[in-house]
């Protein structure tokens, strides 16, 4: 009965997921803004070469 009182109060393992979790989430965002960059320079060039010829 001890070791399972121990373990459910034992919290070491959650601080590493919640890194892990703050991390992907950054991850995700910063995919999302260059996705969208990506997209606006892509159209940018596109009508740079269209006024270029």
């Amino acid at each position: 009965m001890k070791s399972l009182k121990r373990f459910v109060n034992d919290e070491t393992g959650a601080t590493a997921i919640e890194y892990g979790l703050i991390a992907a989430l950054i991850a995700v965002a910063a995919i999302a803004a260059m996705k969208a960059l990506g997209i606006q320079l892509s159209t940018l060039f596109t009508t740079v070469k269209g006024k270029v010829r």
